[in-house]
């Protein structure tokens, strides 16, 4: 029988401004709570708020990282976002590469101060992180 918990996700969110979902993708990615991030946009976006059906443009931010990071991640984003309630969804991800899914996981590895300024050590990580498409 399968294993039906996910080992990895694909966490999305959106922003009122591509600025606001560039940074909020640095910055994930650069504390090591996702892999990678993509920033797809503008998207109509259509939901109630306040009692009122509201429209808006938006900007697609999708997180890629390994389940463990979840909660960090949702709280990291919830600190730092512009919005009141930010959409932080997970969606499984039920299979990949086996590459992939390992850079995932070496890339979100917390930092250990013995490892240098960047906290990992040079090798198939780096060779991965130089092939164009990693996202």
């Amino acid at each position: 029988m399968a294993d039906l918990e996910a080992q990895y996700l694909q966490v999305q969110t959106t922003t009122d401004s591509r600025a606001e979902a560039m940074e909020l993708s640095r910055a994930a990615v650069e504390s090591r709570l996702a892999a990678c991030a993509q920033v797809a946009g503008p998207v109509a976006s259509t939901y109630w708020w306040d009692g009122a059906v509201e429209r808006a443009e938006e900007w697609l931010v999708l997180l890629k990282l390994p389940a463990d990071r979840y909660d960090e991640l949702a709280a990291f984003i919830t600190e730092r976002h512009s919005y009141d309630e930010p959409e932080i969804i997970a969606l499984p991800i039920a299979a990949g590469s086996t590459a992939y899914l390992n850079w995932m996981r070496e890339e979100t590895r917390p930092a250990d101060p013995a490892q240098g300024a960047l906290g990992r050590p040079a090798g198939p990580g780096a060779t991965l992180r130089a092939t164009r498409s990693r996202t």
